[in-house]
């Protein structure tokens, strides 16, 4: 089965009566738990989108209390975990701002965790990799923006 492209889906979509389209909406949320997720976000969520970027904190500061710190590879899979949410949620929002915001927060956490950064290779470029995303990111930005964030920026550096 070929796979329609954005715009020919874009094309059908705009000529489908407004009830089939929910129909289709409510179908593609039934079957995957992060096209419902994405859907909650856009109807709900989008609106208020330092709301949803305070939730989305509060649910790294709940993983963040859940690190075994027992052992460092524990660490590093909490680390991911956490990770791969905050990747999810900036996946559904689009916007630089909220990117740099929740990642600027991530490295935040690990450093006020007392997680040693230093001791495991694998964190470490874990950490890197974030922080040059986050400076990516920031050239984006509007020049104000780039200003008040790299400030944070610069007392997150190793």
């Amino acid at each position: 089965m070929r796979t329609a492209t954005v715009h020919e889906l874009k094309q059908e979509l705009l000529n489908m009566p407004a009830a089939e389209l929910t129909e289709l909406c409510l179908r593609l949320a039934k079957y995957k738990k992060e096209n419902k997720e994405l859907l909650t976000y856009l109807l709900f969520e989008a609106h208020n989108e330092q709301g949803f970027v305070q939730s989305v904190k509060k649910e790294i500061d709940e993983e963040f209390a859940q690190i075994n710190h027992n052992n460092l590879y524990y660490v590093k899979k909490t680390l991911r975990k956490i990770l791969r949410i905050i990747n999810k949620h900036i996946r559904y929002t689009g916007s630089s701002q909220v990117t740099v915001e929740l990642l600027i927060y991530f490295l935040q956490s690990i450093k006020d965790a007392g997680i040693p950064i230093q001791k495991n290779p694998i964190i470490a470029n874990l950490y890197k990799g974030q922080l040059e995303k986050i400076n990516k990111t920031l050239l984006s930005l509007h020049e104000d923006l780039q200003y008040d964030y790299s400030r944070s920026i610069v007392a997150l550096e190793l």
